[in-house]
């Protein structure tokens, strides 16, 4: 398969007109719609599952998961960790939509293990204002699997907690390696 990402910036299709790539995505979109036929899904997630993962652009979690349209909620953000809005989207697939089991994916070589807090610093210092969020920056990828795990299991707010598995994705292999919550 050949993406946009595998073509030399030189070679990457080009947008009518010229403009941005914001311009070739919508341009894509039209072509998308052009051909689409509702599926008449409900929101709520065929396999009653909920995925968080990292929002890095090399996992394909539909593709790596055997995952189709429809079969669950997917929750991306830096690092894949369990954030409060993490919790407040797991919440509201859980108790309005459906959802029973919690699968959590990082990945090797995430860009979190290579900030640290002090980005929030830098910030402050470049725009006069702290942001008010953490860098949720981590050295050991195994480990804030666990955490974020631990994270799910003990919120009040999240009433299905018996299926909560946490996992690493290997992004040379495409291998998934299980983390084992109690080590």
């Amino acid at each position: 398969m050949t993406t946009s990402a595998s073509l030399p910036a030189e070679s990457a299709p080009p947008v009518s007109g010229g403009g941005s790539v914001t311009d070739r995505l919508v341009e894509a979109n039209r072509r998308y719609a052009s051909e689409f036929a509702d599926p008449g899904m409900d929101a709520r997630p065929v396999l009653r599952v909920a995925v968080v993962a990292c929002m890095d652009a090399r996992l394909d979690l539909h593709a790596a998961l055997g995952l189709e349209l429809g079969d669950c909620h997917t929750i991306r953000n830096a690092g894949g960790v369990v954030t409060d809005d993490t919790i407040r989207s797991l919440t509201i697939s859980q108790r309005a939509l459906g959802t029973r089991a919690v699968i959590l994916i990082h990945h090797t070589g995430c860009g979190l293990e290579t900030l640290t807090e002090d980005f929030r610093h830098e910030l402050e210092d470049e725009v006069g204002q702290r942001p008010a969020w953490a860098v949720e920056a981590f050295r050991d990828v195994d480990q804030d699997v666990r955490q974020s795990m631990q994270r799910v299991r003990t919120n009040p707010f999240l009433p299905h907690k018996d299926d909560v598995r946490g996992f690493v994705f290997d992004v040379h292999t495409g291998l998934l390696r299980e983390i084992d919550p109690a080590s």
